[in-house]
């Protein structure tokens, strides 16, 4: 295994002193699975549960309001990504610029970036990353079948959607167009490609030091490389163990060339404080292309971010400490 850095620390001084805001939809919450965002309430209050033993002066609330006039805070912890309609992605840093607040995480217009799965793919295709085809179908814009690349099995979403939400499937141009209309009507834009056999080598990346440090990667590996991850899947609202599972990525022939597509991405992403990038790897076939990217994406123990920190060699408090740390270094609230 890899030798990795010490987790960075926050210092007694700035512990007791600074003043933080922690936002997320189920922070107030017990803790309990949610009947329809599932392992995301449990996921705000292990956060939650990890910035309390590490602030004196704690802040919770799952709300935006909360910044249209904000309270006399330092920092802003936000994990109020998704707020139910489109671009939300970028609010709560928006709000937080509009007040001159220091938040984690990218910028808004980075956030966006990320969010919007068509313009990631332009990013990765421009600094040459293996990308396959793709096309978009903007809300209230024009469906052509001349731009879709179609494949024997297209795939179909919501362009900034989260956790596989309103995924589809088609065989057809019909099919597709059904689709791309089912989510237009749903309020959203649509990205369409082929389905594109394989499992997905996820890396999670932090900055430390002000530079992008890539995590140990983790594998979606999946039982049957043709089936398509479902959200019910991905928030342990139905069975999914017989389908895929989280193992460790190490020693594949792939990996040194999956750091370096990586690096190169997060490069247009800096200052991000933490996000994973995701790839679909083909072994049998030895194909490799890259899928997208999410900044400020899900920190529990249990996903990727957590079992990629044990295998680093930090625990789950240290991964939130150091991450936390180095967002505080860089907007100048501490040393």
């Amino acid at each position: 295994m890899n030798q990795y850095p010490a987790p960075l620390t926050i210092d007694a001084k700035t512990r007791e002193t600074l003043k933080v805001l922690f936002l997320a939809k189920h922070a107030l919450g017990d803790g309990s699975l949610h009947p329809e965002d599932g392992n995301h309430a449990v996921y705000h209050n292990e956060v939650r549960t990890i910035l309390e033993g590490l602030f004196d002066n704690l802040l919770v609330g799952n709300q935006y309001a909360m910044l249209f006039d904000p309270p006399e805070v330092d920092f802003v912890f936000s994990l109020l990504n998704r707020g139910g309609f489109v671009n939300s992605e970028m609010l709560v840093p928006l709000l937080c610029n509009r007040k001159g607040l220091p938040y984690l995480g990218g910028s808004p217009i980075l956030r966006g970036l990320s969010d919007d799965k068509h313009l990631s793919k332009l990013v990765a295709r421009a600094r040459g990353i293996p990308t396959a085809d793709w096309a978009i179908y903007r809300k209230g814009g024009p469906v052509d079948e001349k731009l879709c690349p179609m494949a024997e099995r297209m795939v179909i979403k919501p362009n900034a959607s989260s956790a596989s939400w309103g995924v589809r499937d088609a065989g057809d141009w019909a099919g597709v167009k059904d689709a791309i209309a089912a989510i237009h009507e749903e309020g959203h834009d649509a990205i369409v490609e082929p389905f594109l056999t394989g499992s997905d080598v996820e890396v999670p990346v932090v900055t430390m030091h002000g530079r992008p440090l890539i995590l140990p990667m983790m594998l979606f590996e999946q039982a049957d490389p043709t089936h398509l991850r479902t959200y019910w899947e991905k928030r342990d609202l139905v069975e999914r163990a017989s389908k895929y599972e989280l193992v460790d990525f190490e020693g594949s022939p792939f990996e040194a060339e999956i750091a370096a597509h990586t690096a190169n991405l997060a490069q247009e992403f800096v200052p991000f404080d933490y996000g994973r990038y995701e790839f679909r790897l083909d072994a049998e076939k030895g194909e490799l292309h890259f899928l997208e990217v999410n900044l400020n994406c899900n920190l529990w123990s249990q996903k990727v971010f957590g079992r990629s920190a044990v295998r680093a060699g930090w625990t789950q408090e240290q991964l939130i400490e150091t991450i936390v740390a180095e967002s505080l270094r860089s907007h100048g609230l501490m040393d």
